[in-house]
């Protein structure tokens, strides 16, 4: 369930919007100290040059961590259509063979998916949701007097890819792209708004601007890195803006709900 001021605010505007106070401090602070005259730096090239060292450093960064945020776009709906897969053939076999043993495959299907979104959400942990992926196994084994065994060769296939995709998205979240990259970039930030602040431009209002928006530019471009670097990082009230959207988890639910329905009418 995505919280509900991001309804109110379109997604595209949610960073710029988290980081307007931390501009308005910044100008703040700025005039502070000019007013106090404490502005003791001149604008040189070495000071252009470590803008533009720290600019090129946050192009390197964002290049690598796009290329793995496009993959983790595809997740949620692979994980959405190995679902699918499942329920469905846990339908075709009911056709065949009414059996009870059928309809609880097809429940764990859809534990299966509220598991993974609990799990998603920071509800419960990746051992738990595991665990329930493993008890596949035990489904498939009660299963081995309804169906052929490349049947069930089939369906442990399916078992294996939705346990890759689930561990994909763990590895995504534990690790991060080039940490020492990150210190680097971040400690560029800090040293380029302080020298901001200390660096004395005429005239002073013009200035203002033109700094403030230098400091919007270099601490939007490190949000949204870090936004890009961990797209499955939601939190437990739901989806924010810059994670991966989970709209194919979400319809994949009311499938699976509607496939059991077909099952209890016709039994």
């Amino acid at each position: 369930m995505t919280n509900p001021i991001y309804k109110i605010i379109k997604p595209k505007w949610w960073l710029v919007i988290k980081l307007l106070p931390i501009l308005l401090g910044f100008m703040f602070l700025k005039w502070v100290i000019h007013f106090y005259d404490l502005e003791f730096l001149t604008m040189n090239a070495l000071f252009s040059s470590l803008i533009a060292g720290t600019v090129f450093l946050i192009g390197f960064l964002i290049s690598g961590v796009l290329s793995d945020y496009k993959e983790s776009e595809k997740i949620p709906g692979e994980i959405a259509a190995c679902l699918d897969t499942l329920s469905d053939d846990a339908l075709s076999v009911h056709y065949k063979k009414k059996d009870e043993r059928v309809n609880q495959w097809l429940e764990h299907v859809l534990q299966t998916q509220n598991l993974i979104m609990d799990w998603l959400y920071s509800r419960v942990p990746f051992s738990m949701l595991l665990e329930h992926v493993e008890n596949y196994s035990e489904h498939f084994s009660q299963l081995e007097d309804l169906i052929p065994a490349n049947y069930i060769v089939r369906l442990k296939q399916e078992q294996s890819c939705l346990r890759k995709m689930l561990i994909r998205i763990q590895v995504i979240r534990d690790t991060s792209f080039v940490p020492s990259a990150y210190a680097i970039v971040e400690s560029l930030a800090v040293l380029i708004s302080i020298g901001l602040l200390l660096v004395e431009i005429e005239p002073f209002y013009e200035s203002l601007f033109f700094l403030g928006f230098v400091v919007f530019l270099v601490l939007y471009m490190m949000f949204l890195i870090r936004d890009l670097d961990n797209p499955f990082e939601y939190s437990e009230h739901g989806e924010t803006p810059g994670e991966i959207a989970l709209q194919p988890m979400h319809e994949v639910k009311y499938r699976l709900k509607n496939k059991i329905s077909k099952i209890a009418r016709s039994i």
